[in-house]
């Protein structure tokens, strides 16, 4: 019977245990699941608050450092390039080497208090020369093909694209000097019937130059790599 009654006893001892284990594990379960959940969110979030904070910085070092965007304010690059237009400005490429004749340099104009956008006519050591549609350098015609339509225009109508006056041409009443002189360059717009360029502020000093452009990305439909010379 002593026998019977322990019997009983462990039973009861067993279901005991029995009925508060699962409760116990069905308690605490659900805040462990809860406390890794919690701490994957956090994880997550912290991810990308640094994925963010690293796209922001690269975002920062392209704009300022390597590359830049531009928009074209006024009718002075007609008509390869017109008001509105947004160029993509490369500005790490003359950090490697000189600017080209016939590229498009982007650079700062000082007296204006902004950004001038304009052709790359002379390098330093250039003689130049430039009377009506006519360009020289080191004594020797230049083709423009760039201008190649404009000038056929206006010999069309009987005119030359470069308008008369004292200020069109180079040398002129402003700058005398015909040769590039040590770091600067010579530049003129596109438009010379409607261009302020170096034929009326003068050389432009490498320090001023921006970059180059190249790239046109709006509006869509003109999306290009810039033709230089």
């Amino acid at each position: 019977m002593d026998q019977h009654r322990r019997t009983e006893e462990n039973e009861q001892e067993v279901q005991q245990h029995d009925g508060v284990t699962p409760a116990e594990e069905g308690t605490d379960a659900p805040v462990a699941t809860s406390s890794r959940s919690g701490n994957r969110t956090q994880k997550e979030v912290f991810e990308w608050v640094k994925a963010l904070a690293i796209a922001a910085i690269l975002v920062l070092v392209i704009r300022y450092f390597l590359f830049a965007p531009f928009i074209v304010d006024g009718p002075s690059m007609e008509p390869n390039f017109y008001t509105g237009e947004r160029l993509i400005v490369n500005k790490v490429i003359y950090d490697i080497r000189t600017p080209k004749r016939g590229e498009v340099i982007v650079f700062h104009v000082p007296e204006e208090g902004r950004d001038f956008i304009k052709r790359v006519i002379g390098v330093p050591g250039d003689k130049i020369k430039y009377e009506g549609d006519d360009l020289y350098i080191n004594g020797k015609k230049v083709d423009e093909p760039y201008l190649a339509e404009s000038i056929a225009n206006a010999k069309a109508n009987g005119e030359i694209f470069n308008n008369e006056g004292t200020d069109r041409n180079f040398p002129n009443a402003n700058f005398t000097t015909d040769v590039v002189p040590e770091g600067t360059v010579l530049a003129f717009g596109d438009n010379r019937r409607n261009s302020k360029d170096s034929r009326m502020i003068g050389f432009i000093q490498d320090k001023e130059i921006v970059g180059r452009a190249d790239i046109i990305f709006w509006p869509a439909a003109k999306m290009s790599f810039v033709k230089h010379g």
